[in-house]
């Protein structure tokens, strides 16, 4: 009688594999991967960092990066920069392999604003690095010693809707490039004189991507990005001066629009209950000469709490025993001097996310010309003021996919 046998080590089926059909993200799993560790050591200098991307097995989503820094010794108090500890990257440029720019601009704007505002991030309380549990405060204490620490989380994104917006990742060949030029630190703490300098432990950086599909199934328009470019806007705004700003020219379908404040000094400016400083009482936004938005300030940052939940206040609200203003606490605060118009809202009245048709996305071509009025604008001491436009902007490979192409 023939002897039989089994082949020893025969492969095991895929049970977790999905049949052929349907959108891609069922066929892609989630997947995270470490691109590098960095360590540029001391903060006293500027560095460069722009280490090679590794590639990944599938499509990347973005990149989650980890700042980790230690104590130095400080001889006399400092006082940390407002835009501390963001601006420890005075320089981010992220661009794709074939060296178009995605991400370029501060550290305050990249690493923290488009988290916050642009929906790529998280929902919520979490849409702010602030809130992650990454997160730790500059650590400036009243006396002298040990002092200049700090940690932070940031996001760079790629994916600006579920599946949609992803750079290739398996080709190491194509893969994205990341260069950041970090700042002295004199900038993120002035008026400290160190005995020894604090040091960066790390620049962690990781890829979220999606793992290659075992059956054919390509993400929604590929070579679509989403572009986010930090650029002033012209001109420069005098004190209490009346007049419109142009934003720079723009080519795309436009998610989110950052605006960014600041002084003659790089401070960024706000009204506050003194003076008249900064924002219009009742700014403008046009659109090839149309008035899109023409509103109070106030009923802008509701609009910003409604769509995004930053600046929404829970708790007890003013009396007429108390003060005039509502006495709640904000989760979320928006940052002084920033303000986001959000059209990530043509599900609901939210900024869903990743979950979005891209329904109410304006088109623009690089002859459109927005605007932003202020009949006044503020008064400061510190003038001429420049508004920063940080635009998230949707550059499609044909034409724009819109809908629900994950479901």
């Amino acid at each position: 009688m023939a002897v039989t046998g089994t082949v020893a080590g025969r492969p095991q089926p895929q049970t977790t594999a999905e049949p052929a059909g349907g959108p891609f993200i069922r066929h892609a799993p989630d997947g995270r991967r470490a691109m590098y560790v960095a360590t540029p050591g001391t903060l006293q200098n500027a560095q460069f960092i722009a280490n090679v991307m590794v590639s990944s097995p599938g499509w990347n989503k973005g990149y989650r990066v980890l700042v980790n820094t230690t104590d130095g010794t400080s001889t006399t108090v400092g006082t940390a920069n407002a835009d501390a500890p963001w601006n420890y990257f005075q320089l981010v440029q992220m661009k794709d392999a074939f060296g178009t720019q995605l991400l370029t601009g501060p550290g305050y704007d990249i690493a923290y604003l488009v988290p916050l505002y642009g929906g790529q991030f998280g929902l919520d309380t979490m849409a702010s690095p602030l809130n992650s549990p990454q997160f730790q405060a500059m650590h400036v204490p009243a006396g002298v010693g040990a002092e200049g620490g700090f940690q932070f989380p940031t996001y760079f994104p790629f994916e600006f809707a579920k599946g949609y917006g992803l750079i290739s990742g398996a080709n190491a060949a194509l893969l994205p490039v990341l260069q950041i030029n970090t700042a002295i630190f004199s900038t993120l703490i002035t008026s400290s004189v160190y005995s020894a300098y604090p040091t960066v432990g790390s620049v962690t950086v990781d890829s979220d991507f999606y793992w290659l599909p075992n059956v054919a199934a390509d993400p929604p328009g590929i070579g679509t990005t989403q572009q986010w470019i930090y650029q002033p806007c012209n001109p420069p705004i005098p004190s209490a001066g009346s007049q419109f700003v142009q934003l720079p020219r723009l080519g795309g379908y436009l998610s989110t629009i950052i605006l960014d404040l600041r002084d003659a000094n790089g401070a960024r400016v706000e009204t506050n209950s003194t003076t008249n400083y900064g924002w219009p009482t009742r700014p403008r936004l046009l659109i090839d000469g149309v008035p899109l938005i023409d509103s109070l300030f106030t009923t802008l940052q509701e609009d910003l709490a409604i769509a995004t939940g930053v600046g929404v206040l829970n708790g007890s609200a003013a009396t007429s025993t108390s003060a005039t203003t509502n006495t709640g606490t904000a989760p979320v605060t928006r940052p002084t001097g920033t303000m986001a118009i959000s059209r990530k809202t043509s599900m609901s009245q939210r900024s869903l996310g990743l979950l979005d048709t891209g329904e109410v996305f304006p088109s623009t071509n690089p002859g459109t010309q927005i605007e932003v009025g202020g009949f006044p604008w503020g008064a400061t001491t510190a003038a001429p003021m420049t508004l920063n436009a940080l635009v998230g902007q949707i550059v499609p490979s044909g034409a724009l996919v819109r809908g629900l192409p994950e479901a």
